[in-house]
């Protein structure tokens, strides 16, 4: 596969990991970093990926309270109103977690249900989803 294609995959997988999708781009990136790819290439492209990915969750939350009272809807108003109230008491820097599995997904969905301004919620999950990547790199390459 031409470098282009290797680093297109890199991102989707990046990106759909990010959202609900059972995807590891940490798998994925440690593959393609002990196969000599360019390390910056490969950490900005999964890192660009990965915050895309949880701008669309963001993006999810923002909207998710216009659907809470269909009967299809996934979750109840009490797991709404937990998530709500972890999310104030721990505030917009809880999102230095995003990188971490199981949790950091949906705390990106609250955010945006929180209304958390988007520059914000950009700069602290870049830093910290980019930050998960650098110290992978680094463990990886013996830096």
């Amino acid at each position: 596969m031409p470098d282009i294609g290797v680093y297109a995959a890199l991102f989707a997988v990046a990106f759909g990991a990010a959202t609900i999708l059972p995807l590891q781009s940490e798998a994925m990136l440690t593959g393609l970093l002990l196969a000599d790819y360019s390390p910056v290439w490969l950490i900005t492209i999964v890192s660009v990926g990965n915050v895309l990915g949880s701008t669309v969750n963001w993006t999810i939350g923002r909207q998710l309270e216009r659907f809470k009272d269909r009967r299809w809807f996934p979750v109840n108003d009490a797991q709404i109103d937990r998530a709500q109230r972890w999310y104030q008491r721990h505030g917009k820097w809880s999102l230095l977690l995003s990188w971490v599995p199981v949790v950091g997904d949906p705390l990106t969905v609250v955010a945006g249900v929180m209304r958390e301004p988007l520059p914000i919620f950009l700069v602290l999950v870049t830093v910290a989803k980019a930050g998960r990547y650098l110290v992978l790199a680094a463990v990886f390459l013996g830096a």
